[in-house]
């Protein structure tokens, strides 16, 4: 069995073949729950955001299942990605995990949002019952490797997010924030964020739309904005200067005839379009209209870029620790297989003492004599915990097992030439009779 790690992110595939491989929240228990079927996979979690889908699993044999399960899935129903997706296994997969938690393969280096992310997929295969003890592990040591990642080196000053980017894209490339209406299409974390910008550069004013009206409500009362039901964006969209959206939506928001009608009614003054969301918000061919301008996550690279230079160093510390860590993982890993012998030994007394406890109280019960029981529990107990020990020891003198002899002198430094005299007699001293 062996730790897979297979995906599609911003770096394999562009946001049109990415969105097609999105999971929004409601559909991940079904996803998990079908890719906990497939034969051989054992343990499956799954992420999905707007720059990537990953499916980490432990599963038999060479995960080939998993592969063509995600590259036939598309949200579309058709094609097949196998060309854009990687994979990783094993130290590879441990490492790229460690790598995405920290925020070093992410669109913007460093960002703080993928931390907490990775954790909703975590706790999301926790939810399902498909995270088992292998893949929580490795998720609990990518969580504490992406704090010391953040705690331990600079990647985590000044977190720069694709929201705090594509504010940044307004202001660098249109008109100024305070002069300009501003429409949020969404409630979810990225538009928050966004939001968050937005009232620091102190825009002219806000509009905040959304499919479920109390989620707009809050998140204009929160930022001094103006909320508006879904179902009513064509009737205000001619007002806005700048629209982000960032939605679950499955199909566009906004169509090409919306903007139109809009652009109309502004007498063509031109607008600034931020589509952050995976399946995008805003019909493609809105970009074929005059006066608009329209940007995609994939927009934001060559920003995205320049913060990247910025943060170079703060990255390679960064990756030093992930390989650090990814070494203790493997550390831990092994040390977990060379104490098996250790928890047989274990289980075994615990078996044993537990047993045998309970036929003396029996016998209390019973009303024997608490001198006799307790000479029974010590007898006992000591017959059936050295008995197996004996018996290998025993046929070692035999064999000739010199190894296994000496082991003793190891493992009870006190206990003189016990394991030499039964080399040299061939037989035990002690008694394995039980009573």
């Amino acid at each position: 069995m062996s730790l897979f790690v297979l995906g599609i992110n911003h770096q394999t595939a562009p946001v049109a073949l990415r969105e097609r491989v999105a999971f929004g929240d409601d559909a991940v228990p079904g996803a998990l729950s079908a890719l906990r079927a497939l034969p051989g996979v054992h343990e499956v979690a799954l992420l999905s955001t707007c720059n990537r889908t990953e499916l980490y699993a432990e599963a038999d044999g060479d995960g080939q299942v998993l592969t063509d399960w995600l590259a036939t899935h598309p949200a579309d129903g058709s094609g097949d990605l196998h060309a854009y997706l990687y994979r990783h296994r094993d130290a590879d997969a441990v490492r790229h995990l460690f790598r995405v938690a920290t925020g070093l393969d992410s669109l913007v280096l460093g960002e703080p949002q993928i931390l907490g992310q990775v954790k909703q997929a975590w706790a999301s295969a926790r939810g399902a019952g498909t995270l088992g003890g292998q893949l929580d592990r490795v998720f609990q040591h990518a969580f504490v490797t992406a704090k010391r990642a953040r705690t331990e080196t600079r990647i985590g000053n000044s977190p720069v997010s694709v929201a705090s980017m594509a504010v940044r894209l307004a202001q660098e490339s249109f008109a100024r924030l305070s002069d300009s209406v501003v429409l949020l299409i969404g409630a979810g974390e990225t538009i928050e964020l966004v939001a968050r910008h937005l009232s620091q550069a102190k825009v002219k004013r806000l509009l905040v739309a959304n499919r479920t009206y109390v989620h707009a409500q809050e998140l204009a009362a929160r930022h001094d904005g103006v909320p508006l039901p879904l179902e009513e964006l064509g009737h205000h969209l001619f007002s806005a200067d700048i629209v982000f959206s960032a939605t679950a939506a499955r199909e566009p928001i906004l169509s090409r005839a919306q903007v139109a009608t809009a652009l109309a009614a502004r007498r063509h003054r031109p607008m600034l379009l931020l589509d952050l969301a995976v399946p995008r918000d805003i019909a493609t061919d809105v970009a074929e209209l005059d006066d608009v301008f329209l940007y995609t996550v994939d927009d934001l690279e060559r920003a995205v870029e320049d913060n990247r230079r910025g943060r170079r160093e703060a990255a390679d510390e960064a990756e030093a620790i992930v390989e650090l860590q990814v070494a203790r993982y493997a550390e831990t890993l092994a040390a977990g297989s060379r104490n098996e012998p250790l928890k047989r030994l274990r289980a075994h007394g615990e078996s044993t003492r537990s047993d045998v406890l309970a036929k003396a109280k029996q016998q209390l019960a019973a009303g024997h004599a608490p001198e006799a029981v307790l000479e029974f529990l010590a007898h006992t107990l000591t017959n059936r915990l050295l008995h197996p020990p004996t018996a290998a020891l025993r046929e070692a003198a035999v064999t000739g097992d010199i190894d296994l002899l000496r082991a003793v002198d190891k493992l009870i430094p006190e206990s003189g030439n016990q394991a030499s005299e039964i080399a040299e007699s061939g037989t035990s001293k002690v008694s394995d009779r039980e009573s």
